[in-house]
């Protein structure tokens, strides 16, 4: 437990604003992503029906463009970054793996690798200094 307190402290010490503006970023490409989801249901049911088959097609339907929008917000201000991105991962893996059992997007596999693997960096790293995660726990 003391080596993640240490290397917690060495992140926040170490945080750059470029870092942050990343975090934003994503979390706004999640949020723009969910709403289009929402407002393009069947898009959204066009994408997933290769592992439709597989059940709980309905389940994902209401899962991810909530998921998306609240968690995106989240992302953006920084509050409880790792438990929103913890619930991005499994839509990111999803994404990936709709790639490889539907037809072939390879500009959709991209981008949804993108940003898997920026999310597996901001799971592991935090949310930062310039972040709510950050005033809260100054406020301590």
């Amino acid at each position: 437990m003391e080596n993640v307190k240490s290397l917690n402290k060495w992140a926040n010490s170490h945080t750059y604003l470029p870092v942050d503006l990343v975090r934003i970023v994503l979390g706004g490409f999640l949020f723009m992503k969910g709403v289009s989801f929402v407002t393009n249901i069947q898009y959204l049911h066009d994408l997933i029906s290769p592992i439709d088959k597989y059940g709980g097609g309905m389940f994902m339907l209401h899962y991810i463009a909530p998921a998306h929008m609240i968690g995106g917000i989240m992302i953006i201000f920084g509050l409880l970054t790792r438990w929103a991105i913890a619930a991005q991962l499994p839509i990111l893996f999803g994404a990936v793996l709709i790639n490889f059992m539907g037809k072939m997007h390879s500009e959709s596999l991209v981008l949804a690798l993108i940003v898997l693997f920026v999310c597996i960096f901001f799971l592991f790293y935090g949310s930062g200094k310039h972040s709510a995660d950050y005033y809260f726990k100054m406020q301590q």
